[in-house]
């Protein structure tokens, strides 16, 4: 048995159930519970791969690798 309740769907969810419920000839509570559990069983999300900083040669005259150091230069101008 069960759990009842109610809820809202937006349209395009309440769609995708009676797209479901018409093609298999099933009720709506089996419909929901099939698509919630292939919601479930989907992989969460695609895997992030690892991220690289990249650099480009900035054609710079000044070492900026020291933060405070270039502040210290943009004081003095």
């Amino acid at each position: 048995m069960g759990v009842r309740t109610t809820i809202t769907l937006e349209p395009d969810v309440a769609a995708a159930i009676e797209k479901v419920r018409r093609e298999e000839g099933i009720g709506p509570s089996e419909a929901v519970n099939r698509l919630v559990r292939a919601g479930l069983a989907a992989p969460s999300s695609k895997p992030r791969a690892e991220f690289h900083q990249r650099g480009a040669p900035l054609g710079l005259k000044v070492d900026v690798s020291n933060v405070g150091d270039v502040l210290d230069l943009l004081d003095e101008r």
